[in-house]
């Protein structure tokens, strides 16, 4: 609850942000001059183009969400079992102990989508967070795929 909290507020601030720099370009395009006309379109522009990478992660994060409930309604969560250290992350050695079961399952069955959020969540907790995005994004597709 406390992320979607934090991630409302981040939007409403982007909302605040394109708002008020979309009035700015209004402003330099109303003021008529051929320099501050093409200033205040690309201006225009920011908000759209920030708007749309806000709009990619929001989707991105409800899409994930959504798969992780789907597989904890399944039962198939692995557990969040691996060791720790003090300061609350997981132990590299373990993570990447428990990483080659997973990554053996997706090659075994690539087209499962389960296989690909199991092995996000290992990358993540391997600390690899492009590739845990990489793998989340994939188990997206195959489910999307699977579910037509």
């Amino acid at each position: 609850m406390r992320t979607k909290l934090v991630v409302v507020v981040l939007v409403l601030a982007f909302a605040f942000y394109a708002l008020t720099i979309g009035w700015r370009g209004v402003l330099l395009v109303g003021d008529g001059r051929p320099v501050t006309v093409l200033l205040g379109l690309a201006v225009l522009v920011l908000p759209f183009v920030a708007g749309w990478a806000v709009w990619r992660e929001v989707r991105f994060g409800l899409a994930t969400e959504r798969l992780g409930r789907r597989l904890d309604d399944e039962g198939g969560l692995p557990p969040d079992d691996l060791p720790r250290r003090p300061s609350g992350r997981v132990d590299r050695g373990a993570a990447d102990a428990a990483f080659t079961g997973y990554r053996d399952a997706v090659e075994s069955d690539p087209q499962n989508w389960r296989g690909w959020y199991r092995l996000a969540l290992a990358y993540d907790a391997a600390g690899d967070r492009r590739r845990a995005r990489a793998a989340a994004r994939e188990a997206i597709a195959r489910a999307r795929s699977a579910e037509t």
